[in-house]
């Protein structure tokens, strides 16, 4: 049996202009991709894209307003997202509060087609 892989969070790339950091699941012997927002930013967010795979947000603090094919949602604190392979979407922080937020991308790698 292969022992546990254990990664710091420093460890990890920051994206989205520091906002948030990404765990890319090939580096490290995971078959899921996440990344880990963390933002005080009003509209904070990545522009519409897709994926080939589904994306999974599980939300932990704040709110953001979501795009999701034709589809506009408000998610919060205590919800989860899960949006289907192929669909279009995008998110940006909204309301008060500093938003926390983990996107688990089920793939081993991230794959983005970006829309605009």
């Amino acid at each position: 049996m292969n022992p546990a892989t254990v990664v710091d969070h420093d460890d990890l790339p920051v994206e989205l202009d520091g906002s948030a950091v990404e765990f890319e699941g090939r580096d490290h012997g995971s078959s899921i991709s996440v990344i880990l927002v963390s933002t005080d930013e009003d509209g904070a967010g990545p522009k519409l894209h897709r994926h080939p795979y589904d994306e999974t947000f599980v939300i932990r603090g704040g709110e953001a307003l979501f795009t999701v094919g034709d589809q506009e949602l408000v998610g919060r604190a205590g919800q989860i997202i899960v949006v289907p392979a192929q669909v279009p979407h995008k998110f940006a922080k909204t309301g008060t509060g500093r938003l926390e937020m983990m996107d688990v991308h089920a793939s081993p790698v991230f794959i983005t087609e970006w829309l605009e």
